[in-house]
């Protein structure tokens, strides 16, 4: 069997290969590498004031787990 092209996939046909094919560590692999396209994007400290308040974000988010 021919394994598909999961760079030409869309997120929910990559997906719904996986649920079919959940043995396929390349495709879980591809979508894994996409990451999620809704996760939050925080931009990288540059100085130590950002730095700090990055470290207070993270802070708060692991608190309320």
């Amino acid at each position: 069997m021919m394994k598909p092209d999961f760079s030409k996939m869309t997120r929910q046909e990559l997906r719904a290969y996986i649920l079919a094919n959940r043995e396929d560590d390349e495709a879980i692999a591809a979508l894994i590498q996409r990451g999620n396209p809704n996760s939050p994007k925080f931009p990288f400290p540059k100085n130590d004031v950002d730095l700090k308040e990055m470290q207070e974000i993270l802070r708060d988010k692991l608190s309320h787990r």
